[in-house]
């Protein structure tokens, strides 16, 4: 079997769902000649993070809120195949203690897989999202996009990121955080700036030194405090600092989050308002910002995009991949042949095997990295590439797509762990285990590091079972290679496969 078609068809339906930490949402477009257009959007003000607890659970009150909203946009989105929906979350889930107790009930409801993606990949979502929604530009551009539960910065040039910062601070948890008890004051709101700069200065004079030429904010915090810029007619557009000023003042002098009334800003905002503006404006200053361009599009349309680039193969996974190899002086030309000989196996019983496009990338990425602890040492190499990949800021991939692939990678030879695939969600445990095989035996067969080419040989499986078919006489050539096979039967079991070796001198004829 050979993966399938991924290209995207004129008429077909994407969706992206954004687990944000204060909002969700569901966005869902038509692909129509290249372009997507948005036919449908969902919103539900479920403020997860206010639910988060400092040991790192969920009270049930917003994790039963969260959840009744996934299934409200599963029923939206049933029929829709997976690959063509991409789910994230953010901030809030990242944060967890046990996220997977969560991500089970919320991938049931939602009836799709849901991916949990770090601040740095947050942050280039955002601006692919952003920079789609505007009007295209060869200049650098800062953008801000005020979360629930964090704060992204990112600096980049047409389409690309070159800078990326995510923040622990959102609305949601700073107006917890800051104004707990709903009361407003100078001094309450001194102590917000003052530590927000804190936080800000880690990388602040770093930007400022990269420079850029228009600010650009993002998401419904900073659309609303340009919502009423504008209904106050403090600014004509986006969100000058006079206008920032003149909010900040109103605020306090209101005395109460309860007494807050703003033209322009919606009622569910109005809890949240004040930690969102106490973000910016300390953003304005540390960054020295005069005045912010607001954009309509965020996070979830970037979702939409980047599906676009994956299907028209400009996947920033693959890009990662390739980085990493080249950082660590990988030896492409054995990678490429190992990656060869996995997919050939591959191809023979991915069907048989369940397994399908996506596992078809992790044998890709992994065989082209596999050897990439060697840059630290020979010895556990295997161990030191997986450790290298699990903390490693990779463009493009979700939390359990570096968690599968470290896996594949700590487990590619020597005896494998299972207790370090249960690592892996247990709806993917399975099928890395059988990648992890598919890629060990790939590597087994390219030992010699030579460029000559296999004998032939055929793969099936049975279950459980793998039969790997070679000519006699062809082993016999290679005692190695036989004494490998030998002690990879045993290793196999493992992982729960049993592998049986069949001799044929008829293969190929």
């Amino acid at each position: 079997m050979t993966a399938r078609n991924h290209k995207l068809d004129n008429g077909e339906l994407l969706a992206a769902v954004d687990i944000g930490s204060n909002s969700f949402h569901l966005v869902v477009a038509r692909y129509e000649h290249g372009e997507l257009r948005v036919i449908d959007r969902l919103r539900d003000s479920v403020r997860m993070a206010a639910g988060l607890r400092a040991d790192g659970s969920l009270d049930e009150v917003r994790r039963d809120r969260a959840i009744a909203s996934l299934a409200r946009f599963g029923q939206r989105l049933s029929g829709l195949p997976h690959d063509r929906v991409r789910a994230v979350a953010t901030n809030t889930v990242r944060r967890l203690a046990a996220p997977g107790l969560f991500l089970a009930l919320a991938e049931e409801a939602l009836g799709h897989p849901i991916e949990v993606v770090s601040g740095r990949e947050e942050a280039r979502l955002i601006y692919l999202g952003v920079v789609h929604g505007i009007p295209e530009s060869s200049e650098r551009r800062l953008v801000i996009d005020i979360g629930g539960g964090s704060t992204e910065f990112i600096i980049g040039q047409r389409f690309e990121t070159l800078e990326k910062e995510s923040l622990q601070m959102g609305c949601v948890a700073s107006t917890m955080r800051f104004f707990d008890d709903g009361k407003l004051s100078v001094k309450r709101w001194q102590r917000a700036q003052s530590e927000i700069a804190v936080e800000l200065q880690q990388f602040a004079a770093d930007y400022r030194a990269h420079g850029w030429s228009e600010t650009i904010g993002s998401s419904g915090t900073v659309k609303s405090i340009g919502n009423v810029a504008q209904a106050t007619g403090w600014c004509e557009t986006g969100i000058s600092r006079v206008a920032l000023e003149r909010i900040r003042d109103t605020l306090l002098a209101m005395g109460s989050v309860d007494k807050i009334r703003l033209p322009g800003l919606a009622e569910d905002r109005v809890g949240v308002f004040i930690g969102g503006v106490a973000i910016l404006m300390a953003a304005f200053d540390a960054l020295d910002i005069r005045h912010m361009r607001v954009c309509e599009t965020a996070m979830r349309e970037g979702l939409l995009y980047d599906m676009v680039g994956r299907a028209e193969h400009r996947d920033p996974r693959t890009a990662s991949i390739a980085a990493l190899a080249q950082r660590y002086g990988v030896d492409r030309a054995h990678a490429a042949r190992v990656e060869a000989t996995a997919h050939s196996l591959f191809d023979s019983i991915a069907v048989d095997w369940q397994l399908g496009h996506a596992e078809r990338d992790w044998l890709a990425w992994a065989a082209r990295i596999h050897e990439i602890g060697l840059a630290i040492a020979h010895s556990q190499h295997h161990v030191h590439g997986a450790y290298i990949v699990e903390n490693s800021d990779l463009a493009g991939f979700a939390r359990h797509e570096q968690i599968v692939l470290a896996i594949i990678l700590r487990c590619h030879r020597r005896k494998p762990d299972q207790g370090i695939i249960d690592i892996a969600p247990e709806r993917l445990r399975r099928s890395t285990a059988r990648v992890t095989a598919l890629l060990r035996l790939a590597v087994l067969l390219q030992r010699a590091r030579k460029a000559e080419p296999l004998p032939p040989l055929a793969l099936n499986v049975e279950d459980k079972t793998l039969q790997l078919h070679l000519p006699q006489s062809w082993l016999d050539a290679h005692p190695l290679t036989r004494t490998d096979l030998d002690q990879e039967r045993d290793y196999l079991k493992h992982l729960d496969i049993k592998l049986q070796v069949k001799l044929d001198d008829n293969l190929g004829r």
